[in-house]
């Protein structure tokens, strides 16, 4: 975790000693500006667009196989600070439709923090969990335990095995915060393993964005057809020149994507003490983007995570500007 955080404070320094040059007129931050045109390739239009208030978004080139990368921006009629506040706030910033559960870790984190996670078959069938196949992302240690600690033909088999893997996820959380052994390294649920850690390392080590604030939280949500379970970590962090950033990973992720990294930058416009910029990048790493057909899947995958984060950023704009 000291090896995330340091590399967010890198990401911070970037922001506080670029110098990109800035237009005479612009009302965007000189830091941000740079960020945007230099390294997400950002035109003049687009920043007209940006400084007249539309949403501008698009996607980011794959940086490997597997990969999907999104890019949106929007200004927001409301003070920065504003929205930081309702960010560490996390139970409410991302309620949403599709979020189905959400709870915040405890520091240290505890066992009961997932008391009101509820995790049913759909959620997790574990019942035919075998490495190699499994319905939920596991690692062979932990799929030999729900082989040998469930009985599987007990009455009460289902709950049991829902409070093993919430044992198994709370385990990996600890190692995590406390940078210990007993973290889930790698994820044996389907034929070819996926070792998430090195996928985050790339995503962090290709990442040209920019800790002082942490938070650790659990959620459920639905994506696809079945619904999926994550834990995030999100450190806030502020550049001296008052751009604040939120950074988001994936500590884990049941379903769907092995490794996730996520800037967002709320940025003082330059010619409103009320409003700023809101800019939002994220890549992520999924197997099932990789091999036969994986050109059409990224495609869907693309246009769907585009598409949702034009929504997200249409919502926040919304409810940022609402009036009390």
């Amino acid at each position: 975790m000291m090896r995330w955080v340091a590399a967010l404070v890198a990401v911070v320094t970037i922001l506080t000693v670029v110098n990109g040059a800035a237009g005479a007129a612009s009302t965007i931050a000189r830091d941000v500006r740079a960020v945007l045109t230099r390294d997400f390739r950002f035109g003049s239009s687009d920043l007209s667009e940006l400084e007249r208030g539309r949403i501008v978004r698009r996607g980011l080139d794959a940086l490997a196989a597997g990969e999907v990368g999104v890019i949106g921006a929007v200004r927001v009629a409301a003070p920065a600070d504003a929205f930081i506040e309702r960010a560490r706030r996390i139970e409410e910033f991302k309620r949403g439709p599709d979020v189905v559960q959400l709870g915040r870790f405890s520091n240290p984190p505890q066992l009961a923090d997932l008391r009101a996670l509820t995790v049913d078959r759909i959620d997790a069938d574990l019942r035919r969990c075998r490495v190699g196949s499994c319905d939920i992302r596991l690692s062979a240690q932990a799929i030999a335990r729900v082989q040998h600690e469930v009985d599987w033909t007990a009455a009460d088999a289902d709950s049991r095995s829902a409070q093993l893997f919430k044992q198994i996820l709370f385990e990996h959380v600890q190692a995590y915060w406390h940078g210990g052994p007993g973290r889930i390294m790698r994820y044996d649920d389907e034929k070819r393993a996926v070792l998430p850690m090195e996928d985050f390392d790339a995503l962090l080590k290709t990442a040209p964005y920019l800790g002082s604030e942490d938070l650790l939280y659990w959620s459920k949500e639905k994506f696809g057809l079945t619904p999926f379970i994550t834990v995030t970590h999100v450190v806030i962090a502020r550049a001296a020149s008052g751009t604040q950033v939120i950074a988001s990973r994936d500590v884990y992720s049941s379903r769907y994507f092995d490794a996730s990294l996520s800037f967002t930058m709320a940025s003082p416009a330059v010619d409103a003490p009320n409003a700023f910029y809101l800019v939002y990048a994220n890549r992520s790493r999924a197997a099932a983007l990789k091999g036969a057909f994986s050109s059409l899947r990224r495609s869907i995958v693309e246009r769907r995570a585009r598409n949702a984060l034009e929504e997200t950023l249409r919502t926040i704009k919304a409810r940022m500007e609402q009036k009390p």
